[in-house]
């Protein structure tokens, strides 16, 4: 451990040892970063620095009596990983720190994450998409039982090939009084979305314009993010109100607010994603929210997140240096023991490099040709995937597949003949949608397309239960954040899978990012960190509660 040295001679003002508190009782700067709760000052003393974490100090230089006490060449304050982020959000959610757990669909941020996230200050949002309306309600039940008074959401994603599912999954929402959603893979607001958002709005007596039900968007782009961003378009406020899912008076009060009271800028992320880099996409969100704020007046400040990337102390505070409001993980999530995935994925996941991602055909949104990010290590999903997208481009029906590829279909994806994987996916839209089927009959395309979505629908079923006979086959979404979460945490106690508890991860990543930050305020000040200073290396739960006691 290297001891502390000086870049710049600089003194900033004057340090004095309180009384009864002896001059020679300084700290390495290691130990100095690593107790948050304390401030830093470094003073100059016989020539060499010093770090202290008491004392009194006189910031400035014209100081009466300069022989009391020694120059003080850096300062930094206490902070602590609940003072990070930004307090409207934190106070907004009933939160005690700035971390959100991502919606990961299939029930994959588990009822689990939730209780964890909730219990510990955080907030995780209950992977509702690719689940049933039973399923839901069924994790709903439970997460009113166990968490009364805990913050908690569920995620609401956009539905364009069956918008039924969307409007019942908002009724469900709002007779169980769900009162945040994670609005997630949105391209343009829909009536369900803005039906939840206006339910319930009112006026208090001191003339604020209160709305119950809070959406926290999730997106990538620019213009997704302005819709978001504005209040509820006039189109959709008069459709709600001719199906009377709204009165006059939540109508008239829906100018006065945004679609989302925060919004989350998802960078290059497991999942659905645009692969953003979140270094250019977080200050552009910044500054759409600043203008349209500015227009609107609204009351209550939005916060702006991160997602994408948030893996590593480094970038949480990186996050939160460019004015991130709060951080929203995923991918890490999902390898953590509490997520509802199986343990051969979380196992897949822990040997992962941040290269071993790529993008494949999503099962939503398959005719459209949306993808989304995988991992393609020990899997061959990405390459099936994309082949069955190459031959629905080129072909009208399954009929029109040629023989070899039929043969190559039945062989090594479906593992079944087409005519047997139809007869399997029949069944299954006649109970989630029918009106697939109906259009499937008079159009021999959409058939071929609900067969192969058949495949990347499962994919990730088989991934989720742990099929080991379908191993070769999983659909594992996540993004370059896990490889380097792996990097950070190897050699460590959470290299092993069977140590990665959703608490003590996000705590690792919070305290980290808090030590980091307050590393480079020192570096700024002229101060030398050594690397072995500045980094942070994953430690147990009891021991990072210890240290910001």
């Amino acid at each position: 451990m290297s001891s502390t040295s000086i870049i710049s001679g600089t003194h900033i003002g004057w340090w004095c040892p309180e009384p009864g508190n002896p001059e020679d009782n300084s700290r390495t700067l290691y130990d100095a970063l690593r107790k948050p709760s304390w401030p830093i000052y470094v003073i100059e003393k016989n020539g060499s620095p010093s770090v202290f974490q008491s004392g009194a100090v006189q910031v400035g230089m014209n100081i009466p009596d300069k022989q009391e006490g020694y120059p003080l060449l850096a300062y930094v304050p206490p902070l602590l990983p609940e003072f990070l982020g930004d307090s409207v959000f934190k106070k907004a959610h009933g939160l005690r720190y700035p971390l959100v757990a991502g919606a990961m669909a299939n029930g994959i941020t588990s009822v689990e994450i939730l209780e964890a996230m909730g219990r510990s200050g955080m907030i995780g949002f209950f992977g509702a998409g690719g689940l049933t309306i039973e399923q839901i309600e069924a994790a709903i039940r439970r997460v009113k039982k166990t968490m009364e008074g805990l913050p908690y959401g569920f995620n609401l994603i956009h539905s364009p090939y069956n918008p039924s599912l969307e409007s019942e999954t908002v009724d469900l929402y709002l007779r169980h009084g769900i009162r945040r959603v994670s609005a997630a893979a949105f391209m343009d607001l829909t009536l369900p979305l803005i039906h939840y958002r206006l339910k319930g709005i009112h006026r208090e007596n001191d003339g604020r314009v209160v709305c119950p039900n809070h959406v926290i968007a999730k997106v990538s782009r620019v213009e997704v993010a302005r819709k978001f961003l504005s209040p509820p378009p006039r189109k959709i406020i008069s459709a709600l109100l001719e199906r009377n899912l709204i009165t006059h008076e939540e109508a008239a009060l829906a100018p006065f607010v945004p679609v989302a009271d925060d919004l989350t800028a998802e960078a290059d992320s497991g999942g659905h994603t645009d692969n953003r880099p979140a270094i250019s996409l977080l200050p552009t969100m910044l500054a759409l929210r600043d203008e349209i704020s500015e227009r609107f007046e609204y009351s209550r400040p939005i916060c702006i997140g991160l997602a994408g990337g948030i893996a590593t102390p480094a970038s949480v505070a990186g996050a939160f240096a460019m004015g991130a409001s709060y951080v929203l993980t995923g991918s890490v999530n999902q390898a953590c023991i509490e997520s509802g995935t199986s343990d051969t994925v979380r196992k897949m996941l822990a040997e992962a490099d941040q290269a071993d991602c790529t993008m494949a055909p999503s099962a939503d949104m398959f005719e459209m040709g949306v993808k989304l990010q995988v991992l393609k290590r020990g899997t061959m999903f990405p390459q099936r995937a994309a082949k069955l997208h190459e031959l629905y481009s080129q072909y009208q029906s399954l009929e029109d597949l040629p023989s070899d590829q039929k043969q190559i279909l039945e062989r090594t994806i479906f593992k079944k003949s087409l005519n047997e994987e139809w007869e399997q996916t029949g069944l299954f839209f006649q109970e989630r949608d029918p009106s697939q089927l109906s259009k499937a009959a008079s159009d021999p395309r959409h058939k071929m397309a609900l067969v192969f979505r058949s495949y990347l629908g499962q994919s990730s079923l088989w991934a989720k239960t742990g099929n080991p006979e379908r191993v070769i086959d999983y659909q594992i979404w996540c993004g370059p954040a896990i490889g380097a979460f792996n990097e950070w945490v190897r050699g460590s106690f959470l290299e092993q899978r069977e140590n990665r508890k959703i608490e003590t991860v996000s705590m690792n990543l919070l305290l980290g990012a808090a030590v980091m930050m307050r590393s480079s305020w020192l570096t700024a000040q002229g101060i030398a960190i050594s690397p072995e200073e500045g980094r942070f290396n994953p430690l147990p739960l009891d021991e990072l509660y210890n240290m910001i006691k």
